[in-house]
């Protein structure tokens, strides 16, 4: 095909397309005419991006600060993108759900990388100001990690692990959506009231979470799995991603920000309280939480022992040492 074919090829083409829009091709092709060339810094809105980190504080370490929360968003953003295309999909193609979850571990592996930024990336005393100027806000308020998980796993298996037992599929997502995990890191270890951190959270994001949770019930990313053929599930490269999925999520993740946590709150005489006065030390540890998205992957040895093998790598380097 000549070059003049291919062109009028195109154009068929383009009619086609837009025969139903209520606009003849001819003006459409006026609109490319006047049409600006289009520019790198339009097209992913530089400026506007750039315009959106604003310091409370004089602090120069603050903007250090807000950039890695906008980043870490956007990461969450990436994760969730790729979980809605595995909800959505009917192929129950084996290739598809290990792509999507290897993609998934790799956001999860730069975030995890990335997380230096903030253990070492700011003086601990210019963060021990300006935090006071951020109170209430607290990391904890991310609506996007509670869709991750939502999206992720069954909500039941998202309850608090110390009445997990007394809930099943069979209960409505508001029963279960009251007892989910993250809610006790945020109410008051005295009085049992919950901050105003959770409060705002509960009052903004809980219908939207509710809604999210009643839509992948039965079809979210576990389901997903379950659904698939027996010698699908026994797929070790999906196993695998699944496993490493849980592993980013569950362990590597919160235990970074324990890490962080210890950097910036902990001190010789107990423990400066955080930002949206949460209960790190009790909400961060994964072998506290115990909150797996794949649980039928593991034994019930590796279900018990969650969250400790990492924490032996990192803090106890002679058992690392003995390891094979």
């Amino acid at each position: 095909m000549d070059n003049k074919e291919h062109i009028d090829s195109q154009i068929l083409k383009l009619q086609e397309k837009y025969k139903d829009s209520g606009q003849d091709l001819s003006s459409y092709l006026d609109g490319l005419l006047y049409q600006r060339y289009l520019t790198y810094w339009d097209y992913i809105h530089l400026d506007t991006l750039l315009s959106i980190q604003v310091p409370r504080t004089h602090f120069p370490d603050e903007e250090i600060f807000i950039m890695y929360h906008q980043i870490t968003e956007l990461y969450f953003k990436l994760i969730i993108h790729e979980q809605k295309q595995l909800v959505d999909d009917k192929s129950q193609k084996v290739d598809f759900f290990i792509e999507k979850a290897r993609r998934i571990n790799s956001y999860y592996e730069t975030l995890i990388a990335s997380f230096g930024i903030m253990i070492k990336g700011m003086q601990r005393e210019q963060f021990l100001q300006y935090r006071m100027a951020l109170l209430p806000a607290s990391g904890f308020q991310s609506a996007q990690y509670r869709m991750i998980e939502i999206y992720a796993t069954p909500l039941e298996n998202l309850v608090h692990h110390s009445v997990r037992e007394e809930f099943s599929e069979n209960h409505s997502i508001e029963e279960l959506y009251e007892h989910i995990y993250w809610k006790n890191g945020a109410t008051d270890k005295v009085t049992g009231e919950k901050t105003l951190t959770l409060k705002q959270f509960e009052y903004r994001y809980t219908p939207r979470l509710v809604r999210i949770a009643k839509q992948v019930r039965n079809n979210n990313i576990y389901h997903k799995f379950l659904q698939l053929p027996q010698e699908k599930q026994d797929n070790k490269e999906l196993i695998s991603a699944l496993k490493t999925l849980d592993m980013n999520a569950n362990v590597n993740w919160p235990l970074m920000h324990m890490g962080s946590a210890h950097r910036y709150l902990g001190k010789d005489k107990g423990e400066i309280e955080a930002t949206g006065g949460t209960n790190w030390k009790e909400y961060l540890p994964p072998s506290f939480q115990k909150v797996v998205f794949f649980p039928k992957l593991y034994t019930n040895q590796e279900l018990n022992d969650w969250g400790k093998q990492w924490v032996d790598h990192i803090f106890n380097p002679q058992k690392r040492q003995e390891q094979p």
